[in-house]
């Protein structure tokens, strides 16, 4: 509870801070502006996902250092990680801003919404340096078994973001907003990296880099990138599978994504929390804690969804009003959750037994089974429902039922590799 309720306070706080954006944008600037917002998301969101992943591969190995005691080689995967970071989010960043138009054009963008996605995405993309360091300092301190500063950290930026949001908007317009969003995140960043320097949890030394560590670190985060991406993967997908419907189509299935981070984002915390703390037990050797901590997080978690999924679903149509008012889009996001509905609490059950996986080092284990689910279940699916003429429905079926096969294949998956785990010691 100490590491996964400020986890979760913080993803709930990540949400408001993402929906801000869409709040405002709706409410200010109509259904074109929410469409062109929707376009830009799944960058957005493979971009975050890249951020998590490659930081989440990072405490891995940093929480089993912790956990077995070893203190060089936690200062020296440090060192490593900060550098490897550093690099890697500025060779993002300039290689985006250079294919912008390319990827835009690939997801189908309507010309209506062309520009607008395009210069909101190139603010956006400059901000993407601090966006990653902030995820990097955040899984180091969960390493450490500190998640309350990140539930701090983004309390402020959601503040801040929500206080200048409508004033960028009002002087700027659409831009305004990706401009609010790149400067709340660069103060968050500074506000960790004092907390950092004040806490004295580790102590940093670029003489302790050690580029033998590089490899280990990257074979331990290309999976958990690919892991984080695929969901974002399939959002892209399916996006521009919706945009061949019409702009009500495409600002509907832009609020449903909002909504469902209300039920996406404790699954995802939790998978984070249990990377951290059976990656300590992994490297205490205590693979008996491992397993109680895994029907802890399956218990409460579960229990948790059932509320929140019955809250989103009962009131999908009204909280669909909050970003655009149109009963044409609130229709077809009370649909889309009604079809989907089971598919949350499964969810959770899913990201539960993946953290597991990571924290037991396996992170390549969890990579196969999100392509498995996404790659070979959803997207194909969702495209065959789509060209035999199902329409959306068929669309929405098609996640459903990924949902599902995610589930059963992650308990076995799971089951499996404790076993074989506790045989071996």
């Amino acid at each position: 509870m100490t590491m996964a309720l400020p986890m979760i306070a913080a993803m709930f706080l990540n949400m408001m801070y993402n929906l801000v954006d869409s709040l405002w944008i709706g409410n200010l600037l109509g259904e074109t502006a929410y469409a062109a917002l929707t376009n830009s998301t799944p960058i957005i969101l493979i971009l975050t996902s890249v951020a998590m992943g490659a930081t989440n591969g990072v405490s891995i190995l940093l929480s089993q250092a912790i956990g077995a005691k070893d203190k060089k080689r936690t200062e020296s995967l440090i060192a490593t990680s900060f550098c490897v970071a550093v690099v890697f989010s500025v060779l993002v960043t300039a290689i985006l801003e250079l294919l912008l138009p390319s990827i835009l054009s690939v997801l189908n963008t309507p010309a209506e919404t062309y520009d607008m996605a395009y210069s909101y995405l190139s603010v956006y993309v400059l901000g993407y340096i601090a966006i990653y360091l902030y995820c990097y300092f955040a899984a180091v301190l969960r390493s450490f078994g500190n998640s309350m500063f990140q539930a701090i950290a983004m309390l402020t930026t959601t503040v801040l973001n929500a206080v200048l949001d409508p004033i960028f908007i009002h002087f700027i317009g659409f831009n305004g907003a990706a401009i609010a969003t790149l400067l709340s995140e660069t103060i968050c960043l500074l506000f960790m990296l004092v907390y950092l320097k004040k806490k004295k949890l580790f102590t940093f030394k670029i003489s302790e880099f050690d580029k033998s560590d590089i490899l280990p670190l990257v074979q331990k985060a290309v999976p958990s990138v690919i892991q984080q991406s695929i969901p974002a993967v399939s959002t892209t997908f399916l996006t521009a599978l919706v945009s061949t419907y019409s702009i009500t189509a495409i600002a509907a299935y832009g609020v449903a994504g909002k909504l469902e981070i209300i039920v996406f984002y404790p699954a995802m915390a939790l998978n984070m929390v249990l990377t951290t703390i059976i990656g300590q037990c992994v490297g205490g050797k205590r693979y008996d804690r491992a397993k109680d901590y895994l029907k802890c997080a399956l218990g409460y978690g579960c229990g948790l969804l059932v509320i929140l999924s019955a809250l989103v679903i009962g009131f999908s149509k009204q909280l669909s009003g909050l970003f655009v008012k149109s009963d044409a889009v609130a229709a077809i996001v009370g649909t889309y959750f009604l079809i989907v509905s089971i598919g949350y609490l499964l969810n959770t059950v899913t990201n539960c037994y993946l953290g597991a996986l990571n924290g037991m080092g396996k992170p390549s284990k969890s990579m196969f089974l999100m392509i498995f689910y996404y790659i070979v279940v959803r997207i194909p699916l969702s495209y065959l429902l789509y060209y035999v003429g199902f329409g959306l429905n068929g669309i929405w079926v098609a996640v459903l039922v990924s949902h599902v096969v995610a589930s059963i294949a992650a308990c076995i998956s799971g089951t499996v590799s404790f076993k074989k785990q506790t045989s071996r010691t």
